[in-house]
């Protein structure tokens, strides 16, 4: 039944949001971080969001249909290749020796930013979801 198909697509929009949120979370909580297990200091994670499955043409898509691969997002999680920002600041205990520090490419505004995106999309998909949800509980009181 395509109402449940589509409560599926709502549900892994849902999730992808989720793995955003935690993402975003994950920077913010190392906005300061200098030092990692890996040597230099933090670098940011993006999620980053596809198709699932990706981008077919027609024939494609078609056969893939008739095999009822489930459709919705795909999530993979990169880091930002962007560089951070450096200080002088020769007290740090992270400083170089000739006294800079390279701090992470974590912005503050702009993950906040990412975060207001990502719960409404969040909130968008429940209510898509809610919305098939109630059809199909509509449909089955056609028969009474």
């Amino acid at each position: 039944m395509e109402l449940f198909r589509s409560m599926g697509i709502s549900a892994s929009g849902m999730q992808a949001q989720r793995t955003m949120v935690n993402v975003i979370s994950v920077n913010l909580a190392n906005v300061q971080t200098t030092r990692t297990e890996q040597g230099g200091p933090y670098r940011r994670k993006q999620a980053i969001f596809s198709s699932s499955p990706p981008n077919q043409r027609f024939p494609d898509l078609l056969a893939t249909r008739m095999g009822q691969e489930p459709a919705g997002v795909k999530v993979e999680v990169v880091e930002d290749p962007r560089k951070g920002e450096t200080i002088y600041d020769p007290t740090h205990p992270d400083a170089d020796e000739s006294g800079v520090v390279n701090l992470p490419n974590v912005n503050m505004i702009e993950e906040m930013v990412s975060l207001l995106g990502a719960m409404r999309s969040y909130e968008a998909n429940v209510t898509a979801f809610n919305t098939a949800k109630s059809m199909a509980v509509k449909s089955l009181e056609i028969g009474k």
